[in-house]
């Protein structure tokens, strides 16, 4: 897959050849990357796979998931000058793209760490994009959330509105879904949340609630059902995550890790 998704990222900047090397000869060179703001790395184990296909040899001075400051050396880069500046931009964008998530989902583990509360994405990514941004938020300290509408069963509101009894619809999907897979129940209110936790659900979702409702049903869960896991949701941001999770919930899931991700600053420099 990663071997797929380089070679088309690669391909869709090259087209048909890169016309510099039409002109100039081939000759040895090397490289820097060099950061120009400060962040956390991702995108190693991308890139490591365009360098090994285009015979470009690379040094990590910083590897994924480690922070680096402004003006730090991340990586040098040896290979023939056409192979090097054919490959540049495709290399830095992988790096900006999947450094940038990481970077901003740092910052939301670090309010929340304190706490004992997991960060988790969402499937609020881009399309075809899902594999690299997804593991971007795991290189920033998240977990990820479901991959996809296969590897575990979230009934959200709109399926509420479809299904007649909740409780005989999860006892039907127990015995129709993987036995690993989870079942989880997207609650806008407190009574949604108490037929969740009456239907047997694994997970309840706690969607687009003050943090005075997520108190109550972290109370109502601790009280009567201490093994169902609750996740908080829902327009929450860097100023108001360490709020939520102050609120007793297990896990805060949010798209702004992915979507709200303002790109760093990095460069390439030939030597």
């Amino acid at each position: 897959m990663i071997e797929k998704f380089v070679r088309e990222a690669l391909a869709e900047d090259v087209g048909r050849g890169d016309l510099y090397a039409l002109v100039e000869p081939a000759v040895e060179s090397s490289a820097k990357i060099i950061a120009k703001s400060d962040g956390v790395v991702a995108g190693v184990k991308y890139i490591n796979v365009l360098a090994e296909l285009e015979k470009i040899e690379i040094v990590w001075i910083k590897n994924d998931s480690e922070c680096f400051s402004k003006g730090d050396l991340l990586a040098t880069l040896k290979a023939d000058s056409h192979t090097l500046l054919k490959c540049e931009r495709t290399i830095l964008d992988m790096l900006l793209h999947a450094s940038s998530i990481a970077t901003l989902t740092r910052k939301y583990v670090d309010l929340i760490e304190p706490y004992g509360v997991k960060l988790l994405d969402t499937r609020k990514t881009r399309p075809l994009l899902r594999l690299f941004e997804k593991y971007a938020t795991r290189e920033g300290g998240a977990l990820n959330h479901r991959m996809g509408l296969d590897d575990s069963l979230m009934i959200k509101d709109t399926h509420l509105k479809t299904i007649k009894d909740l409780q005989a619809y999860i006892a039907e999907a127990r015995e129709k879904i993987p036995f690993t897979a989870k079942i989880e129940v997207e609650a806008e209110t407190f009574e949604i949340a108490k037929m969740a936790f009456d239907a047997k659900c694994d997970i309840v979702m706690c969607d687009n609630m003050s943090q005075e409702q997520i108190k109550e049903i972290v109370a109502y869960r601790d009280a009567n059902c201490p093994h169902i896991l609750l996740e908080a949701s829902g327009n929450i941001s860097l100023e108001t995550i360490e709020s939520y999770a102050k609120s007793g919930v297990d896990a805060i899931s949010s798209g702004s890790l992915i979507h709200q991700a303002n790109w760093i600053d990095l460069s390439m420099k030939m030597d």
